[in-house]
């Protein structure tokens, strides 16, 4: 057993520890774990999409749920109807083992089940046909585990000590509270109807279009919502509280805030940054992806995050990023990043969708790319070269953008900032603006309500633009490390010679050279290339327009300092 320390001991502690303080510079964090680390059972577990997950396909949800805030617990119901594409006797869905599971039945009628950790699977008692569409329900209560960094499902306070319940289980999965199947791959195709008992007075914003209330005589009250859209099962969301109502229209699509009473006056204000950031979305990327469903922002405790057509904020009702300037160069402080970021989900993330978490930067690089296209539409091209070239220095370049598949591993942080100026850098490769905001257009059309992997962009953006950029893609989402063009100049010949080194095999992609104002493109590849150089030592790349490196080699190919 552990023995403590005497209160003498403590206090002597306590002042070498002090004193140690003052002459000891504080250890820096450790690195995060490596994301190319070797995956534990229950990795392999939530990641693979295995033969009981693809056995089947997701049609529609009904969550059915009582929240008691003094207990702290969650009980109900979620049938889940779904159509099995092969013939088989068991499915498999998640629900965190903490829960207990009080009842599951198969088309009304009680089925066995077993559970492996967080993973539930259901027997039936004969085969599910390929073809036919069948109901799973699964009754299950008990107190959530509040893990993660927004809590999964979490019971807290308003400032005035009033109940205030929130979800946000995008890294923990969805079964961190509700029984779901688990995963990216599959979404219910006619979506979720959510059903929230919570005690009278307070108020539940949920995903989808708001469908009235039922006071259920035992002092709660039923709010009713559904969505009408295929829904990742992570952004299926609980906001419960005191909340107070606005609401505008643009055009036909409703705009719904839903804050604390103390915050009313600010969010009148702030919010009014969604109407015209919803406006440059649709011009640049496409329309509103949820027009039944409506657009919601809500106040919650955390920072924020991008749930279907319930968009959570906690960005302090101010410009920047929690009071920061995000990106450093003055730009950040002109706009409400959470507003702006997570609001771009409803585009990439939630409409257009990566199949596997690997692919994560489907979500968050061309969201953050998002943040570059509103920077451009509000405020101008140049700052929004000026911000999209402020990401270069959140960027590790240690590990590839996308992990392995069937892991579930979440990848480092490059997916944001890395994923962004590689599509920044495609641009660049277009160079045509009016292609270029075409071919974003058609990439959120073509795969708008979909599941998809970068192989799916590669193919069509090769065929849209008649190239193969299969290495490129590669180089900057498969390979750590940024293709490095070199340049050796030649004084007395007025030449520079030019290659790529980079580590994916037949990389060659474009590149503005020369001095600013007099940018002319060349194809470098492996090979040494020379061109005439009027600039001499003036000469360079447009990496304001790509995101690349450039290392200057003498004639005896050592790197000049």
């Amino acid at each position: 057993m552990r023995v403590l320390p005497s209160l003498t001991t403590l206090a002597c502690l306590t002042v070498a520890t002090s004193a140690l303080a003052q002459t000891t510079p504080a250890a820096p964090p450790p690195p995060p774990p490596s994301t190319m680390r070797a995956p534990t059972p229950a990795d392999l577990r939530r990641g693979e999409y295995g033969r009981y997950r693809a056995n089947n396909d997701l049609r529609h949800y009904t969550l059915d749920v009582r929240v008691d805030p003094e207990a702290k617990t969650i009980a109900g119901s979620n049938q889940i109807r779904f159509t099995m594409l092969q013939d088989d006797t068991r499915i498999q869905l998640e629900l965190y083992a903490n829960f207990t599971i009080e009842a599951v039945t198969l088309d009304g009628a009680a089925a066995k089940h077993e559970r492996t950790a967080n993973t539930l699977y259901i027997d039936a008692p004969q085969t599910l046909r390929k073809g036919r569409t069948y109901t799973a329900t699964v009754k299950y209560a008990g107190a959530p585990q509040e893990i993660g960094r927004f809590g999964g499902l979490a019971f807290r306070k308003d400032p005035a000590g009033r109940p205030w319940i929130t979800t946000a289980s995008e890294g923990e999965g969805s079964s961190v509270w509700w029984p779901s199947k688990d995963q990216w791959r599959d979404e219910p195709d006619e979506g979720i109807d959510i059903r929230v008992a919570v005690p009278n007075g307070l108020t539940d914003v949920s995903n989808g279009k708001f469908m009235g209330t039922t006071d259920l005589g035992d002092g709660y009250t039923r709010w009713d919502w559904r969505v009408h859209y295929p829904i990742n099962s992570y952004n299926v969301s609980l906001n419960i509280a005191e909340y107070v109502h606005f609401s505008e229209m643009l055009g036909d699509l409703p705009l719904d805030y839903y804050v604390l009473a103390g915050s009313l006056d600010k969010a009148r204000v702030q919010f009014a940054q969604a109407k015209p950031m919803i406006e440059a979305f649709q011009k640049y990327v496409g329309p509103y992806p949820f027009p039944k469903d409506g657009y919601k922002l809500i106040e919650v405790p955390y920072s924020g995050m991008e749930h279907q057509s319930a968009v959570t904020y906690g960005n302090r009702f101010a410009n920047g990023y929690l009071e920061r300037d995000w990106t450093g160069v003055g730009i950040s402080p002109k706009f409400d990043f959470i507003i702006i970021h997570e609001s771009g989900h409803e585009w990439f993330g939630n409409a257009v969708s990566a199949a596997d978490v690997s692919d994560m930067w489907i979500h968050e690089g061309w969201t953050t790319y998002l943040e570059c296209v509103y920077v451009e539409a509000l405020f101008g091209h140049d700052d929004a070269l000026k911000y999209t070239n402020a990401y270069k220095k959140k960027i590790g370049n240690k590990e590839p953008v996308i992990t392995q598949r069937g892991i579930h591993r979440d990848p480092t942080q490059d997916m944001y900032f890395k994923g962004a100026l590689f599509l920044h850098t495609l641009r660049g490769i277009v160079d045509d603006d009016a292609r270029w905001w075409q071919l974003v257009r058609d990439t959120y059309t073509t795969f708008m309500y979909r599941n998809i992997m970068t192989e799916d962009l590669v193919r069509f953006f090769n065929q849209q633009l008649k190239q193969d950029l299969t290495p490129v893609f590669n180089q900057y989402l498969r390979r750590a490390e940024l293709p490095r063009l070199e340049l050796t100049f030649d004084a007395t010949a007025g030449t520079v010679a030019y290659r790529w080194n980079a580590a994916e095999p037949g990389f060659a992609m474009p590149i503005k050279v020369g001095t600013p104002g007099h940018w002319k493109t060349v194809r470098p590849t492996a090979d040494w290339q020379v061109l005439a150089n009027p600039d001499g030592a003036a000469f360079t790349a447009a990496t304001d327009l790509a995101y690349i490196d450039v290392v200057v080699l003498d004639a005896n190919g050592v790197p000049v300092k």
